[in-house]
């Protein structure tokens, strides 16, 4: 099950569209790079497109890229919109890639309750593509901990030209 079956499930439960309200909302309208489900489903591998444009979760520990320390950049998985920098990157024991800072103006952010509790969940500000949550538990400078989904992710070596954004 999904979190938009489980919030779906659970709105029956507590009367509804409150609920619905916080959970899965769609806001794929306010991105540069506007594609349908249809478009983004053909083009990614299902893990990666249930994460970016369902909002879904990976099992904590599955990603490769939890174990990649080489120098390089972290891209949406979806756009190859540049997130993060290698040198962001660190071991936060949580399973997931977790980064420290982003590249400015890569990420955008809203709050979201789908497990009551408001969290910051954030997404790559070109193509809407859902990478995580962000939490004030991070290493300096920040404190801040962006807790990513490494299907979301692509990493692209420093001695490896970006790849070209997707249109």
């Amino acid at each position: 099950m999904n979190r938009r079956q489980l919030i779906q499930r659970l709105s029956g439960l507590f009367g509804g569209a409150a609920l619905l309200q916080f959970g899965a909302t769609s806001f794929a309208a306010t991105f540069p790079l506007n594609k349908t489900h249809a478009q983004w489903k053909a083009l990614l591998p299902a893990a990666s497109y249930d994460v970016l444009f369902e909002e879904g979760t990976e099992r904590p520990g599955s990603s490769a890229l939890n174990a990649e320390k080489r120098a390089g950049t972290f891209v949406c998985a979806a756009c190859n919109n540049p997130l993060f920098k290698s040198t962001t990157k660190f071991d936060s024991g949580t399973g997931w890639p977790s980064f420290f800072d982003f590249i400015p103006t890569a990420l955008d952010t809203k709050r979201d309750f789908k497990i009551i509790l408001p969290r910051t969940e954030y997404h790559c500000a070109r193509c809407g593509g859902h990478q995580g949550h962000k939490f004030d538990d991070g290493p300096k400078p920040t404190g801040l901990r962006y807790c990513n989904n490494g299907v979301a992710l692509t990493f692209v070596a420093a001695d490896q030209p970006l790849p070209e954004l997707r249109s």
